[in-house]
C-alpha cells in the first residue's frame, strides 16, 4: 500500500481526499471575513469578489536559492505594502494550519526529515523523493491558503517560495543522483495535474546569491545539517531557476530581479512593486463567475491535496497494508485523535470515532 500522509488517509504524494475535519476551518487570522465559509448559497445571494479586490491585491512570491534572503525580504515588503506574509511551508506547515501544540512525530508528516536528507541526501530508503513529495503537497495546500485570502479579504500575499518552484530543487536532487529518473517522471505527472487547476503568482521576486556565497553562508548557521551542503547541489538550485523556473515564469508572471548579495532597502523594493503594471498572466482574464469556482477550490483542502493522487508503485513511497494500518492507529492513539471534537473520552457512551 502506497502511502505518505497517514494523518490524511491518501496515497504517497497526494495529501488526501479524506482529510481530518479541522483542515476545512484552519484559518490564517481570526476576522469575521476570514472565518465566514462560503460555497454556492453565498454566491446565489450576490456574495461578489471583485468588489473587495484593490490593485495591491495581488500574490507575491520571493524566490531563491537557500539562505538568500528571501524570509527578510518577504516580511519588509508585506509590511511596507500592507500584505499579509507567509514564510516557505515546511514539513510541519499541516500542524500549523491544524493548530497542533507542537508538530508531530515525521511518520504523520510525510515520513520523511529535511535534517535527513541534508545529512543523507542518498538515502537508500528513498527520503529525498518522500520529502520532496511532502514538500509540495504542503506548499499546494499554502498557496491554496494565500488564493483564499486574496479572494476573501482582498488583502494581497506575500509568500516565501511556491508550490510553482518546487521543480527546481526536484531537477537538483535529480542531477546529483539523489533521487531515480522514475521518481521524476512521477513528480511531474502529479504536478501536471494539479498545479494546472491554480493560477500562477502576480508578480515573481527574484534573489541572485552565487552558489558559492550561498554556501558561506549555509556554514555560518547555527544547524549543523546546513554546515556542509554540497557546493553542486547549490550550482543545480541556482542553474535550474535561470535556465529553467524562471524564463518560464516570465511569461505568466511579473518579474523583479535583486542582487542578493547586497543589502536590500526594503521600501525601494516596495517603491518597485508599486510601478509594477502588472499588464501579463491570466488573472486579468478572471470575472465574478471564475473567481467564485476559485474560491470553492482553495477552501476546500481535501479536494486541494487529493488532485496530487495519483496511486502508482514506487519503492521509495510504498509501504506494506500492515504498517499502514499500525501508523493510522498510532496516529488515533495521540491525544486528541480518537473522539470526534467535543466529545468527552471517559464518558462510554459518547464515544464517537473521528471517520
Amino acid at each position: 500500500m502506497a502511502l505518505t500522509v497517514i494523518r490524511l488517509l491518501g496515497s504517497p504524494g497526494a495529501a488526501a481526499a479524506r482529510a481530518a475535519t479541522g483542515l476545512h476551518t484552519a484559518c490564517l487570522h481570526n476576522s469575521a471575513v476570514r472565518r465566514r465559509s462560503y460555497g454556492w448559497l453565498s454566491y446565489i445571494m450576490g456574495e461578489r469578489t471583485s468588489p473587495r479586490l484593490q490593485r495591491l491585491s495581488k500574490i507575491i512570491t520571493v524566490e531563491g536559492n537557500l539562505a538568500s534572503g528571501k524570509e527578510a525580504l518577504g516580511q519588509k515588503l508585506a509590511e511596507k505594502l500592507g500584505m499579509l506574509f507567509m514564510p516557505q511551508a515546511d514539513c510541519g506547515y499541516l500542524d500549523l494550519m491544524l493548530g497542533e501544540a507542537t508538530p508531530l512525530h515525521q511518520d504523520f508528516n510525510g515520513m520523511c526529515s529535511l535534517q535527513r536528507f541534508y545529512t543523507e541526501p542518498q538515502a537508500a530508503d528513498g527520503n529525498s523523493f518522500r520529502l520532496q513529495l511532502w514538500l509540495f503537497n504542503m506548499r499546494l495546500l499554502q498557496y491554496a491558503d494565500a488564493v483564499q485570502h486574496l479572494l476573501t479579504t482582498g488583502q494581497g500575499v506575500v509568500l516565501e517560495r511556491s508550490p510553482f518552484s518546487d521543480v527546481v530543487f526536484l531537477d537538483a536532487m535529480f542531477k546529483q543522483g539523489y533521487i531515480r529518473k522514475e521518481c521524476v517522471d512521477y513528480y511531474h505527472e502529479i504536478r501536471g495535474i494539479s498545479i494546472c487547476e491554480f493560477l500562477p503568482p502576480h508578480l515573481v521576486i527574484y534573489l541572485d546569491v552565487p552558489a558559492e556565497e550561498v554556501q558561506r553562508r549555509l556554514k555560518q548557521k547555527s544547524e549543523s545539517y546546513l554546515k556542509n551542503i554540497p557546493l553542486p547541489y547549490l550550482k543545480s538550485i541556482e542553474e535550474s531557476y535561470k535556465k529553467s523556473f524562471l524564463p518560464q515564469i516570465s511569461e505568466t508572471s511579473e518579474m523583479l530581479v535583486y542582487d542578493g548579495t547586497q543589502p536590500l532597502d526594503g521600501e525601494r523594493v516596495a517603491e518597485d512593486v508599486e510601478y509594477v503594471k502588472f499588464e501579463k498572466g491570466p488573472w486579468l482574464e478572471q470575472d465574478d463567475v471564475s473567481y467564485h469556482h476559485m474560491r470553492m477550490l482553495v477552501e476546500d483542502k481535501p479536494r486541494v491535496a487529493s488532485l496530487t493522487s495519483i496511486p502508482k508503485y514506487l519503492p521509495e513511497i510504498t509501504i506494506s497494508a500492515q504498517e499502514c494500518d499500525e501508523k493510522f492507529h498510532a496516529f488515533k492513539l495521540l491525544p486528541g485523535k480518537m473522539y470526534a471534537p467535543g466529545y468527552n473520552s471517559e464518558v462510554g457512551d459518547k464515544h464517537v470515532w473521528r471517520k
